[in-house]
């Protein structure tokens, strides 16, 4: 006899004995049930027979609730395709698919998949010093080099004065960068030898450019690379939330700012 058999025969003598001494309550306190077990019990021997006993597999107890397919399906790509978080992925399902979702209802399908842990290498870096934000547009800019192969020359612009360029002490940034800075009429400052979070925000911005552009290209076929640089600098200053901005982008960080 099997497990299910013996519970099932279990259950019949409860109610056999119920039955027969025509006493629910102390038949219940024989056996060492609940009366709403009994109940339950009873009620389905009437509508199904031994069938009826049998133990329902475990379902939730509200299925509408649940995420529906293609969201869940929208948030592994997110994550899988460009590492974005919870919070980021929220602001992703919003702003392009008008997805409303919590960043704890994004864990917890992120959890459930095996994806709530971010691959070695790409995890977000404790910082040790408190991030300035400065009042001013173009007050300080960090500048740092990316070594691409790009036919043409063209230049960084940017909506607002540049006062101050904070740099590393790297042998690109010497005397010829440094003069040409002046020259222009900016302030050009090094930060400290051995701080590179003081350069945090461009340090972040390629770090970026890196995981959501760079590794996506594949070399062989893209033959314009400096075309597509373009279009993914119109999407990160135009399209792409933003952490620091509390999933604005650049632009409407700025223009609410100058408003």
């Amino acid at each position: 006899m099997t497990n299910e058999e013996r519970d099932i025969q279990r259950k019949l003598r409860v109610l056999q004995h119920a039955e027969k001494i025509g006493n629910v309550r102390k038949a219940c306190r024989y056996f060492g049930i609940g009366r709403s077990s009994f109940y339950r019990w009873r009620d389905a021997y009437q509508k199904h027979g031994e069938a009826g006993l049998k133990n329902a597999k475990s379902i939730p107890k509200n299925p509408a609730n649940q995420t529906p397919a293609e969201i869940v399906e929208k948030v592994l790509y997110l994550r899988r395709k460009y590492h974005l978080g919870p919070i980021r992925i929220v602001w992703y399902l919003a702003r392009y698919h008008g997805i409303k979702i919590s960043d704890a209802g994004v864990y917890r399908i992120l959890k459930r998949n095996g994806l709530n842990r971010l691959p070695r290498g790409t995890r977000m870096r404790k910082l040790h010093t408190k991030r300035y934000h400065k009042q001013v547009p173009g007050h300080h800019i960090q500048v740092d080099v990316k070594f691409l192969t790009l036919k043409g020359k063209c230049g960084e612009k940017v909506p607002f004065l540049i006062r101050e360029v904070r740099t590393d002490n790297g042998h690109e940034f010497q005397a010829k960068f440094h003069w040409h800075v002046e020259d222009l009429g900016f302030r050009h400052a090094y930060i400290k030898r051995g701080t590179p979070q003081l350069n945090g925000k461009v340090e972040r911005s390629h770090r970026s450019d890196q995981q959501e552009f760079y590794q996506l290209l594949s070399y062989k076929g893209d033959v314009d690379l400096e075309a597509k640089l373009d279009e993914w600098e119109r999407f990160y200053n135009f399209a792409r939330p933003h952490g620091a901005h509390n999933g604005q982008t650049p632009y409407e960080a700025l223009r609410d700012k100058l408003q």
